[in-house]
């Protein structure tokens, strides 16, 4: 029996070990074909914009503060991209964060001649980063809108009673760290939130009055939160064109005396593995080599980047979010 109890141990011990080296040696795997990539994929390795052509960016999913991509967005100001074109995506994102886009842009704008494209959504943060542009084209069935403000939190106060846990806390003032979730809002924590969101919003309403050029009543009718198709949009004085790129370089040549002609190439902001299909699918082939398939269908299925991203924002948001459907 003593024996029989050895080799089990030694069995499972040689088993842990062999799943280390797995592991490690698709770690391994990973990081060598990350760097492979980011110096083969054109624009990996950085951002570029060359003479003679107009600048494509690319706005997509959550927007959230990046000192990166200001970064970027300063170095193209300084590019001899003769115009830029911006794309957007987004359903929007923190509040800070969309503003340091807009004004990122805005300074852009100063420079080169700049036009928004909306493709799916510009929403929320993402029409604030779209209003920076004094030109804004979106296809027909684009949405674009959601002028709004949102402080989300959950409350599990509820659930600790139920399985008996109580947080215990000492805290200098009633509002510090309001709310915490921890326990039922208190009457002065949602008053100063609702200050907060109503300050955001009037921020918000006054920058579209102001960039879009509306009055009140106008304002009002477009500023509930709702998001809009391009057909609406453009009738809304949201928008100021039903289009896509083609339509952004017609402008662009016709308004900005942009030469005619000229080529349109990507300018890369803010490289990352998410931007790289190849890269996912290649982990997901050398996991499944190693015996690790399970790991390689989550890679398949889910973005990880995007989910981070997600949970990781704080304070409040410009975000459009549809309610999930089952």
């Amino acid at each position: 029996m003593s024996l029989d109890s050895d080799i089990i141990v030694d069995r499972r011990r040689i088993r842990r070990k062999l799943t280390f080296w797995r592991v490690l040696a698709a770690l391994i795997a990973i990081a060598a074909i990350a760097g492979f990539a980011l110096v083969a994929t054109p624009g990996a390795r950085g951002t570029f914009a060359s003479a003679g052509s107009i600048a494509r960016v690319q706005i997509e999913g959550l927007i959230r503060s990046d000192s990166e991509r200001t970064q970027a967005l300063e170095r193209l100001e300084n590019s001899q991209a003769a115009a830029v074109i911006v794309h957007i995506n987004s359903p929007g994102g923190t509040t800070a964060g969309s503003e340091q886009l807009y004004d990122s842009l805005t300074r852009l704008k100063a420079k080169k001649p700049l036009v928004v494209v909306v493709e799916g959504l510009a929403a929320s943060g993402g029409y604030i980063t779209a209003i920076a542009s004094d030109h804004i084209i979106a296809q027909q069935s684009s949405l674009v809108g959601s002028i709004g403000v949102l402080f989300q939190f959950p409350n599990v106060s509820e659930l600790l009673k139920t399985v008996g846990v109580k947080v215990e806390e000492v805290k200098s003032s009633p509002l510090k760290a309001a709310p915490n979730g921890f326990e039922p809002t208190s009457p002065e924590a949602r008053a100063a939130l609702d200050a907060l969101v109503k300050d955001s919003y009037a921020w918000f309403k006054d920058l579209v009055k102001q960039r879009r050029g509306m009055d009140d009543t106008q304002l009002e009718k477009v500023a509930d939160g709702r998001v809009f198709t391009g057909r609406q949009a453009i009738d809304l004085k949201l928008i100021d064109q039903i289009g896509d790129e083609k339509a952004a370089v017609t402008w662009l040549e016709e308004q900005k005396s942009v030469k005619k002609g000229l080529p349109v190439r990507d300018y890369k902001l803010q490289p990352r593995f998410s931007d790289l299909p190849f890269l996912k699918t290649a982990a997901a082939v050398t996991l499944e080599a190693l015996g690790l398939g399970s790991i390689a269908h989550q890679i398949g299925q889910t973005g990880v980047v995007q989910a981070v991203d997600r949970f990781g924002m704080d304070g409040m948001l410009a975000l459009w979010q549809p309610a999930a459907s089952n």
